[in-house]
């Protein structure tokens, strides 16, 4: 298995841009041009990261959290390059943001997704996050999901 490093790093920098963009191409390919994305600007997030091969050094993934209130965080842009796909990846890139949202003092942790990604789908509810009513625009095909981060008394 490859060594993983997942660092934050800028998102409009040249390596998460072109994340950014390949995620962008593959829900367009899923969803059609409803599947653009909403353009995501840097000033917004509370952390983006890139997960990278630590010995080759190259970005295999990343993954972002938005702030809504001082309790709750979205983890947005979440994506794997199809060649790291099936290694896992997507579950470290989601523990690694649910800790940069629980250093922050978030409690609840929400993300969005669709149901022409039932990968993402299977990674969500494995990881423990239970469906809730999406917040944003009615669109049938979201799938919107919440995790409680908020430690246990025996952590």
């Amino acid at each position: 298995m490859t060594e993983i490093r997942i660092t934050e790093e800028p998102s409009d920098g040249a390596e998460g841009a072109a994340l950014l963009a390949a995620q962008a191409r593959e829900l367009v390919e899923r969803y059609g041009d409803e599947g653009v994305p909403g353009r995501l600007r840097a000033e917004d997030l509370t952390t983006f990261l890139v997960a990278r091969d630590a010995r080759s050094g190259a970005a295999l993934g990343c993954g972002a959290l938005v702030a809504h209130s001082p309790e709750t965080v979205e983890i947005v842009r979440m994506y794997v390059t199809p060649e790291a796909r099936r290694r896992r990846l997507g579950r470290e890139i989601l523990s690694a943001l649910e800790r940069e949202a629980a250093l922050r003092h978030f409690v609840a942790v929400r993300l969005e997704t669709g149901d022409r990604q039932p990968e993402s789908i299977a990674l969500y509810e494995g990881a423990g996050y239970r469906p809730v009513p999406c917040w944003a625009e009615d669109d049938p095909r979201a799938r919107c999901y919440e995790r409680d981060i908020t430690p246990s008394p025996a952590d």
